[in-house]
């Protein structure tokens, strides 16, 4: 008996790509799933994978290989070939980056070729027809890139040429409506799956400001670095500080756990009141500026006191601030 063929699929817990294995693996294709995970991925890491990948690998009955983006994909960021979207998602080379590092997969678990969930027309930067042909190009894997979902709006691929796969019973879905696909989903009995489309924090404006930020004022960003973005109210001081300031008791307690011994965090007492991180600390100026910033948004009136410390087990000392003013405060703000 022959082996099945095989198919290394990009999984990233989104319909789209759900949908995209379970339609192939009606045609008897044996699939493993690979999910790339990135500091900018808005579902929640669990185990290996995000939990929605997980999720959704467990539900298909596939193996799920995981590969953590970091270095290269930041460094990608910077000057990315083909350009940025609305915010700063480079849509393109990051789905050639992603593309390449499955090609490395699919050699080493002796597949024939890649399944990827893009429909074409619905996002307006990456699954342009054009857009397309210059990912499949530039990632060195032209014709061996099945799109299920979209196949009969697409040349014929390697794999319907050789009959691997049943082009009449691949798909022809194309725009942004996601009507079908719900539809495809019922048929197929997946109920469980997190949204639509998954999610990039690089899409978002309020988070592409802040990225913009941190690279003008620290080219060489860690992980850590982007962690913090993804926490409270950003703001840049004059002396080039960064301050966050928590939102709610969730963002406080998290702003803690990511604090450093270099960092000076900022906490009310004897009120209620958010938790502030204070980085690369310009001197008492910037510090009494971070107090009177964090103070607008203590309910409290008359002088707020605070008590400083250097990282979070560090010896503490008093401060007292008044709130500077909304309008104020707003200038500071990225």
């Amino acid at each position: 008996m022959s082996e099945p063929i095989r198919a290394v699929a990009l999984l990233s817990g989104g319909l789209d790509s759900t949908l995209a294995i379970r339609v192939v693996q009606e045609q008897g294709i044996a699939v493993v799933a690979i999910n790339f995970s990135t500091a900018f991925c808005t579902c929640t890491p669990k185990g290996q994978g995000c939990s929605s990948s997980r999720r959704a690998a467990d539900q298909l009955g596939v193996e799920l290989v995981v590969q953590v983006l970091t270095d290269e994909y930041y460094a990608l960021l910077k000057d990315p070939p083909h350009g940025f979207g609305r915010a700063l998602n480079p849509c393109i080379d990051c789905r050639i980056l992603k593309l390449k590092k499955s090609a490395k997969v699919m050699r080493e678990r002796s597949a024939s070729f890649l399944i990827t969930g893009e429909v074409l027309g619905q996002r307006p930067m990456s699954q342009r027809r054009d857009a397309l042909r210059i990912i499949d190009r530039d990632s060195g894997l032209e014709g061996l890139i099945l799109r299920p979902l979209s196949a009969q709006h697409l040349p014929p691929t390697v794999p319907e040429r050789e009959g691997w796969v049943d082009r009449g019973k691949l798909l022809a879905i194309s725009g942004r409506s996601r009507k079908v696909q719900m539809e495809l989903a019922e048929h197929f009995g997946i109920h469980d799956y997190p949204c639509p489309a998954g999610g990039c924090l690089l899409t978002e404006p309020e988070f592409a400001r802040k990225l913009k930020d941190l690279m003008t004022w620290k080219p060489d960003f860690t992980t850590h670095d982007l962690n913090l973005l993804k926490v409270g109210r950003h703001f840049r001081l004059p002396a080039g500080s960064r301050l966050l300031v928590g939102k709610n008791e969730r963002e406080n307690q998290r702003l803690h756990a990511l604090a450093r011994e270099s960092d000076i965090l900022l906490d009310t007492e004897g009120v209620p009141g958010p938790l502030a991180l204070l980085q690369n600390g310009g001197g008492e100026e910037d510090l009494r500026l971070a107090a009177a910033i964090m103070a607008r948004y203590v309910k409290a009136a008359g002088p707020i006191r605070f008590r400083v410390s250097r990282g979070p087990e560090g010896q503490g000392r008093e401060l007292l601030a008044e709130a500077l003013a909304p309008e104020a405060v707003d200038r500071y703000r990225i």
